[in-house]
C-alpha cells in the first residue's frame, strides 16, 4: 500500500491498494480515448406498442462529450417537457464517448429531436421509467496518453501493479502472466462523484444530514476552488462576501453568478425572490426551499455523495488496519450474490445478507472466494445496522468522527436515504497493453463501481489527470 494523492485524501480515498510505481499519463486527451457502454438488462416492448400500456419511449443514445444531466436537460428542453421525465441507469462522464440507455415519458419515437455529438435510436418502449441501477454494468476501453515513463518501464509497472491487484483480488490466477488478468481494487467511489474539479458534493450533503441548511447552499454555491475559471471563482467569491453580511444582498450574488451555473442561480433565484416577498420562513426553511430548487436527482446525489464519502473513509480505515476486502472476518456483514446477473457483473443482494461470527468465518469465506457472496460496508442511512467487532468499530469511529449517526440520514422529501450495502472490494478481468504512444486498458465493471478506481492504481497521479 501506499499513501493516495492528497486530492484523493479529501474524498476518503486515503490508500493505493498496489505498493508499486505508477506510470503516470493522461486520460480523455480525446474523448475517444475514454469509451463506455452499458451492459442492458432491461427489455423493452416493440416501439410501435400501445403507448398507454408502455408510456415510456426507450431510447439509445451514443454521446460524445455530453454530460448525462446536461444531456437530458437538452432532449427535455427540446421536447418541451420537465427534465422529470427523462430518466437513466447511471450516469456517465462528459470527456467520453459513452453509450447508454434513457426512457422518455409520454414521447412518441416521431418525436425524439436530433441532437448534435449525439446518436440516438429507438429500443422500444417500457412500462416504467428506467431507475438508477437498471444495468448489470459498464464496459470500458481507455486510452492513456503523456506517460511518464518509457515503454519498457511502464509495462514492467503495468505488471507489477497487476500483480499486486490479482493478490488483493484473492484471484487464483495471481502467479499467471500475459492476457486478461483477474484483478480486485477496493471499491471506492471515484473523485468525479464529489465533483472532479470543484469536490463538494459530499460536503453539501453531510451538512444536509446535520440538518444545515444554510450552510449547505453556501458549500455549494460560494466557497470558490482554484481549479474553476475565474470568472467562477469571482462569483462564488461575491456570495461568500454576500453570505459573511449582516444584511446579505442575494439578487447582487444573483447577477453575479453566470448562467452556466445554472443550480447555483437555481438556488441564489429562491433566495432572492424571499428577499423580495419578505417572506416569513424560519432561516432553516428558506435555505431549504433554495437547496430543493435543483432536480431532485441533484437532491438525492448530495446525500448519497455524504454516504459515498463515509464509505469511503470506512474502506481507507479497513486497509489501514490490514483487514482484508475479498474475505471476511468476525463482525463483517456479506451479502450474497444477486443471482439475476452474470457472474461477471455480479453485486450484493441487499436483501440476502449474513453477519459473521467467528465460528462461520471459514464457511463464508468460501462462498467469497467463489464470487458467491461479498464483504460489505455500509453506505449508511436511517435503517442501517452496522456491523459488529473490528468492522463495526471502524464504522462507528468514522460516523463519531463526522459526527453523524443513522438517524440523521431520516430526511424530508428526497433528501432522505434509508442506506444500503455496497461490496469493498470490485473484480474485474483486465487486460493491459503498452505501446510505444501510451498504454490501453480494457476491462468490465459491475453497476455502481468506477473505471477511475481501476485506473488510478496504474497511473498513481492527480486525480484531475483522470
Amino acid at each position: 500500500m501506499r499513501e493516495a494523492h492528497p486530492r484523493e485524501q479529501t474524498v476518503g480515498m486515503e490508500w493505493y491498494a498496489s505498493d508499486a510505481e505508477g506510470v503516470g499519463g493522461r486520460l480523455r486527451t480525446h474523448p475517444e480515448d475514454f469509451r463506455v457502454s452499458e451492459v442492458e438488462t432491461v427489455e423493452a416492448a416493440p416501439a410501435d406498442g400501445d403507448a398507454g400500456d408502455y408510456g415510456h419511449l426507450l431510447v439509445r443514445a451514443t454521446l460524445r462529450g455530453w454530460d448525462t444531466n446536461d444531456f437530458a436537460t437538452r432532449l427535455s428542453d427540446a421536447l418541451r417537457m420537465s427534465r422529470e421525465r427523462v430518466s437513466w441507469a447511471g450516469t456517465k462522464d462528459k470527456h467520453a464517448v459513452t453509450t447508454q440507455l434513457f426512457s422518455l415519458q409520454g414521447v412518441s419515437a416521431e418525436e425524439v429531436p436530433d441532437v448534435r455529438d449525439a446518436d440516438v435510436t429507438v429500443v422500444g418502449r417500457l412500462g416504467r421509467a428506467l431507475q438508477f441501477g437498471d444495468l448489470a454494468g459498464n464496459e470500458f476501453s481507455v486510452r492513456v496518453r503523456e506517460l511518464a515513463c518509457d515503454a519498457a518501464a511502464a509495462s514492467e509497472r503495468v505488471d507489477a501493479v497487476t500483480d499486486a491487484l490479482a493478490a488483493l483480488g484473492g484471484a487464483a490466477d495471481a502467479d499467471e502472466t500475459g492476457g486478461a488478468r483477474r484483478v480486485g481494487v477496493p471499491n471506492y467511489f471515484g473523485h468525479q462523484r464529489f465533483g472532479s474539479r470543484r469536490p463538494v458534493t459530499h460536503r453539501v450533503g453531510l451538512h444536509v444530514v446535520r440538518g444545515e441548511w444554510r450552510e449547505a447552499v453556501l458549500a455549494y454555491c460560494g466557497d470558490p476552488a482554484d481549479t474553476e475559471p475565474d470568472e467562477t471563482q469571482a462569483a462564488r467569491a461575491i456570495v461568500d462576501e454576500e453570505a459573511a453580511s449582516d444584511d446579505p444582498d442575494w439578487q447582487r450574488a444573483l447577477d453575479a453568478v453566470p448562467g452556466y451555473l445554472r443550480y447555483e442561480r437555481s438556488m441564489l433565484h429562491r433566495l432572492a425572490e424571499g428577499d423580495a416577498d419578505g417572506r416569513g420562513e424560519s432561516e432553516g426553511d428558506r435555505f431549504r426551499h433554495a437547496l430543493e430548487a435543483v432536480p431532485s436527482n441533484l437532491q438525492r446525489l448530495f446525500v448519497n455523495a455524504a454516504q459515498s464519502y463515509v464509505f469511503n473513509r470506512i474502506v481507507s480505515e479497513r486497509l489501514r488496519r490490514g483487514l482484508p476486502l475479498a474475505r471476511p472476518v468476525a463482525g463483517d456483514v456479506v451479502c450474497f450474490a444477486d443471482r439475476s446477473l452474470d457472474e461477471a457483473f455480479a453485486v450484493p443482494d441487499t436483501g440476502r445478507e449474513q453477519r459473521v461470527t467467528e465460528r462461520r468465518v471459514d464457511v463464508v469465506e468460501k462462498h467469497c472466494a467463489r464470487g458467491r457472496a461479498f464483504v460489505t460496508a455500509p453506505l449508511v442511512g436511517s435503517e442501517t445496522d452496522l456491523g459488529e467487532g473490528e468492522p463495526g468499530d471502524i464504522e462507528r469511529g468514522v460516523l463519531d468522527d463526522l459526527d453523524l449517526s443513522p438517524a440523521d440520514f431520516s430526511l424530508p422529501g428526497a433528501f432522505d436515504s434509508t442506506g444500503t450495502r455496497r461490496a469493498v472490494l470490485a473484480r474485474t478481468r483486465l487486460d493491459a497493453a503498452v505501446d510505444a504512444e501510451g498504454a490501453t486498458f480494457d476491462f468490465a465493471l459491475p453497476r455502481g463501481s468506477y473505471a477511475t478506481v481501476v485506473l488510478r492504481e496504474y497511473l498513481k497521479t492527480d486525480p484531475l489527470d483522470l
